[in-house]
């Protein structure tokens, strides 16, 4: 995720890091050159493009801005969704610690470490990562690496731990019940992440977005040569930096969990929980928070 501040005049026309140009600069390349040999099309065989009209090219230009809209709002909600099931998860992970107090450190240690387990797993798990190694510090699950879904085992345990504590009688019904709800809560938590990063936006959706654009941007030049001459490059790569970047941010949005720089800083959240349940266990020697690394922060 990129962090930084309210962006001033210089980062406006000079900021690179956060800024989705170095992505579409390629792209831009060439409908600038497109551009360029339109307008010397235009000079050397004026009876072939004079006569075009702008108007089809106005019209396309609006539907495709008001499609591309949807689009992008539909890749921010899923964006949303995501930071707000991590806030869940951040909550819900707190509460439990806080109604884990009363219990005996041997018993209440299981459980914050499990925590940090989960937290730390499920980042790993949404970005592809092995799961396993980064729970090892935490939690000891035989053949976690075999397991299918070790960030759910993690849970499991938690909540299995928290059903010997009952038998134990350190543990009362009323009290399993209200630990019960909140291990349900990260279990939804989990389950819904997954179905963000198990499904992308349709792929016939997005293809046509993505080649009406291209058609749309390589088209427009030959629409305006005739009128603007050799200033057609100008508005040609503004529309054409417009929908171009519209269209990679999407691409980046859609996929929340994943490491490009403004996806969903996992890492540090997944550090905030962990920072949280060794503050609860009574540990002073906290990690530090992480930290933005030329501005983004994973």
């Amino acid at each position: 995720m990129i962090v930084r501040e309210r962006p001033g005049l210089r980062d406006i026309f000079f900021a690179l890091r956060g800024s989705i140009l170095p992505r579409v600069a390629p792209r831009l390349a060439v409908i600038g050159l497109v551009s360029l040999a339109a307008v010397w099309l235009v000079r050397a065989h004026p009876d072939v493009l004079s006569p075009l009209s702008g108007i089809p090219f106005t019209l396309i230009g609006i539907a495709l801005s008001i499609f591309m809209s949807f689009r992008n709002n539909a890749c921010y909600d899923r964006w949303w969704e995501g930071r707000k099931l991590w806030g869940q998860l951040i909550i819900s992970s707190r509460s439990l610690a806080r109604q884990t107090a009363t219990l005996d450190e041997a018993s209440r240690a299981p459980v914050l470490r499990g925590l940090c387990a989960f937290a730390h797993g499920l980042s790993a798990r949404l970005r592809s990562q092995p799961e396993a190694p980064r729970m090892a510090p935490w939690v000891t699950l035989d053949d976690a690496g075999a397991l299918p879904n070790p960030t759910d085992a993690v849970l499991r345990e938690i909540g299995a731990h928290c059903q010997r504590l009952v038998a134990q009688k350190k543990l009362s019904d009323i009290h399993y019940s209200i630990l019960e709800t909140q291990l349900s809560e990260l279990a939804h938590v989990q389950g819904a992440c997954e179905r963000i990063a198990g499904t992308p936006l349709p792929f016939a959706y997005s293809l046509l977005l993505h080649r009406t654009a291209h058609l749309f941007c390589l088209a427009l030049p030959f629409a305006i040569a005739g009128t603007l001459g050799w200033w057609t490059p100008l508005p040609v790569l503004l529309i054409s930096y417009t929908f171009f970047g519209l269209d990679a941010l999407g691409d980046e949005l859609v996929d929340p969990f994943g490491v490009e720089p403004n996806d969903l800083p996992l890492d540090a959240m997944a550090r905030t929980v962990e920072r949280d349940m060794r503050a609860a266990m009574g540990e002073t020697d906290l990690p530090p928070p992480l930290q933005p690394d030329k501005f983004v922060l994973l």
